[in-house]
């Protein structure tokens, strides 16, 4: 057993620490997929569309989405896109979601299983705008284009002097 943040862990478990990024790049490229697949249902009709995309509103948030989405899978402008992405899914939580909610049970749970009654159904938008957040904090990681133009600038300054 190890010390780590003043909490024991295995040193099995420790261990995975050297994944912790590959796997958060991997988890950046998969999330980023998803958004922008939302934004080409909202502009493009991909995946059968969906209905009020007509609507300025969604339509902005479309091109975010799908725009943005492609910025955080692939690592470019990661924590600009990150941040513009949560922040636009909260406004989307408590426009979308909670303002016509019926009751005071359905304001404050977004769990999309439960009936209208009891439920937002805004569980996306607060996991979409939570995950953008911590991405917003944590950064590109190191497999991304950032971080490969990050790396290009150093050995060029390297060159220089």
């Amino acid at each position: 057993m190890t010390r780590n943040g003043g909490k024991a862990q295995p040193r099995a478990m420790n261990a995975l620490n050297r994944y912790a990024d590959p796997v958060y790049c991997i988890m950046r490229f998969i999330v980023g997929l998803m958004l922008a697949c939302h934004g080409g249902q909202l502009v493009l009709g991909m995946f059968g569309g969906m209905p009020g995309s007509e609507k300025m509103v969604t339509q902005v948030g479309g091109w975010l989405q799908l725009i943005g989405g492609f910025l955080i899978a692939f690592g470019l402008l990661t924590r600009l896109a990150a941040f513009i992405c949560s922040g636009m899914f909260a406004v989307a939580y408590f426009m979308f979601h909670v303002a016509p909610a019926t009751t005071a049970m359905a304001k404050f749970f977004p769990i999309a299983s439960a009936g209208p009654q009891f439920s937002n159904k805004g569980e996306l938008a607060v996991f979409y705008c939570w995950v953008f957040f911590f991405m917003f904090f944590y950064g590109p990681g190191r497999w991304s284009l950032d971080a490969l133009m990050a790396r290009g600038r150093t050995r060029v300054e390297t060159l220089k002097s």
